[in-house]
């Protein structure tokens, strides 16, 4: 492995129908139960699409705590939504096409230093959303404390 590359690894086992207990290996973080929607499971824990709808939205989050962090704010309590959008496609198969997500920021952007580069620069940073937009449209929309939505640089 090269010294640009990383890699961690998750163990699943099954633990009974679609349930799954999912363990991060060589870490302390306690397992996870996975598990599908009904009626094809039992509800037991989030399944695939809302780990992915999930994930994206953390890494959002948190790209955005440290970009906003970076320029010497102190943002208030952060907030995000995610709604994720199944399509069946020529096969009748369900796939993923879509990931709205919106983050909402505790201050009016009047308080927040450097926003207009924050905004520049976050999504850039996010592991996640950017590894998913290879193949998935992903919208982001920021929004203060005030509910004003802020224009993010670059986007229409």
């Amino acid at each position: 492995m090269s010294e640009t590359e990383q890699s961690f690894g998750i163990t699943l086992e099954q633990v009974s129908d679609y349930e799954f207990r999912v363990r991060f290996d060589d870490t302390p973080i306690p397992d996870l139960i996975t598990d599908e929607t009904a009626p094809l499971g039992g509800n037991a824990g989030p399944n695939p699409s809302r780990m992915m709808a999930t994930a994206v939205a953390n890494c959002l989050a948190a790209s955005l705590l440290f970009a906003l962090r970076k320029y010497k704010n102190a943002p208030g309590t952060m907030g995000a939504k995610a709604k994720l959008t199944l399509t069946r496609n020529e096969q009748g198969r369900l796939r993923i096409t879509h990931i709205g997500v919106d983050l909402q920021l505790a201050d009016k952007a009047e308080v927040y230093e450097h926003l207009d580069r924050v905004l520049a620069q976050f999504e850039d940073f996010c592991i996640v959303t950017q590894s998913v937009r290879q193949g998935i449209k992903v919208d982001v929309s920021v929004h203060d404390g005030d509910g004003k939505q802020l224009s993010i640089p670059g986007e229409g």
